[in-house]
């Protein structure tokens, strides 16, 4: 029997440090949506910086900071009860940029998911989602959000 000597491990390479920060920012947007569907509106809102900004075409104008941002959970929440409908938010097609100054640039697709009581679920709406994530205290956080929506930023064909 050989019995293999194990050595002190080299440092990793760049493909396995992008690897585990890849796997990072995966379980920091697992970790924020499902605070945000389970409408824990203090604990997703402090998944962002205290001066975020956050832009989704379902509001008039956008959302800044960590009061208005748990705010507008609170009222996602009384929207779903009034509507019967539980609404889930699956972010896939994950890529991310790291930039000079530490930030990291994300861009995902952002699949939500309706389900009304008793009924069967299905796709409400399919977004990309643009954000610009910091460290802050020692997590990774949303500096700004950009959400849009691809039934809103389609063009009708071209006519024949």
């Amino acid at each position: 029997m050989t019995v293999e000597v194990l050595t002190p491990a080299e440092p990793a390479s760049a493909q396995e440090q992008f690897g585990a920060l890849h796997a990072t920012i995966q379980q920091f947007y697992a970790h924020q949506m499902q605070l945000f569907d389970s409408h824990d509106a203090e604990r997703w809102a402090g998944t962002f910086t205290e001066d975020a900004v956050f832009v989704v075409p379902t509001l008039d104008e956008p959302v800044r900071g960590r009061a208005s941002l748990a705010a507008n959970v609170r009222r996602n929440r009384e929207q779903q009860l009034r509507s019967g409908e539980q609404l889930r938010h699956w972010i896939g097609m994950l890529d991310i940029q790291p930039q000079a100054d530490g930030t990291l640039h994300t861009r995902a697709y952002a699949l939500v998911y309706a389900t009304s009581h008793g009924g069967e679920s299905k796709v409400s709406r399919v977004c990309v989602l643009k954000d610009v994530l910091v460290r802050s205290r020692g997590k990774w956080r949303a500096r700004s959000r950009l959400v849009t929506r691809d039934d809103l930023t389609v063009a009708p064909a071209a006519a024949a």
